[in-house]
C-alpha cells in the first residue's frame, strides 16, 4: 500500500496514531480470518491506542488463532489485510460526501417549499455520484490513513473474553 508523504506521513506516524492505525490494521485482518470460520456470524471491532475488541459469538481459541494468522500473514507482507469493506471508515466517507453533494444542490434555492422539492432529483443524482465516489475513496482512505498493514513491533499481550451487555466481546491488549 502506497503510504502518504511529508506532514502527514509525519502525523500518522508519531506514537498515538501509529499505534492505532496498526492496531485497526490487525484488527481488520483478524476479522479477515474469523470471517472465513464463522461466515454466517455477524462481527464487528474497535481499535484503540491498546489493541482492540472484537464483537461476536466467536470461541476464544478461535480468536487467539486469527489473531495470531492475522500478524504472521501482515509480517510475510499481506498489508492489504488492513483493509476491510466493512470498516467505518467507509461510511464515515460516504455519508460526508453524500452530504456535501445533497447540500450543494440545494444551494441558492428559494425559501418556498415547491422550490427546494424541486431540487430533490438533482440532490439524489449529486448524492448517489458521491456514494459512487466514496467507495473507492473510503478504502484508500483506510490503506493510507486510517489503518496500517504494517505491524512493525506491534505483538499481543493478551486475549480477554466479556461480555458487553448480551453480545460476546473480547478484548485483544497489544503492545509495540
Amino acid at each position: 500500500m502506497n503510504e502518504p508523504t511529508g506532514l502527514l506521513q509525519t502525523l500518522l506516524g508519531a506514537f498515538p496514531v501509529s499505534r492505532i492505525r496498526r492496531n485497526h490494521g490487525l484488527e481488520h485482518a483478524t476479522l479477515h480470518i474469523l470471517s472465513k470460520k464463522y461466515p454466517k456470524t455477524s462481527l464487528a471491532g474497535h481499535s484503540d491506542m491498546g489493541g482492540f475488541w472484537i464483537l461476536g459469538d466467536v470461541e476464544t481459541s478461535d480468536l487467539k488463532a486469527a489473531v495470531d494468522e492475522a500478524l504472521t500473514r501482515m509480517r510475510n507482507g499481506e498489508e492489504e489485510l488492513a483493509v476491510h469493506p466493512n470498516c467505518g471508515t467507509n461510511f464515515v466517507t460516504a455519508g460526508t460526501l453524500a452530504g456535501v453533494a445533497a447540500s450543494l444542490a440545494m444551494l441558492g434555492v428559494g425559501r418556498r417549499l415547491r422550490d427546494r422539492l424541486e431540487r430533490v432529483p438533482l440532490a439524489a443524482s449529486l448524492a448517489t455520484i458521491a456514494l459512487m465516489v466514496a467507495q473507492p475513496m473510503g478504502m484508500m482512505i483506510q490503506a493510507r490513513v486510517t489503518t496500517s498493514g504494517v505491524p512493525l513491533s506491534l505483538r499481543v499481550v493478551d486475549v480477554i473474553p466479556s461480555m458487553r451487555g448480551r453480545i460476546r466481546a473480547h478484548r485483544v491488549v497489544t503492545e509495540g
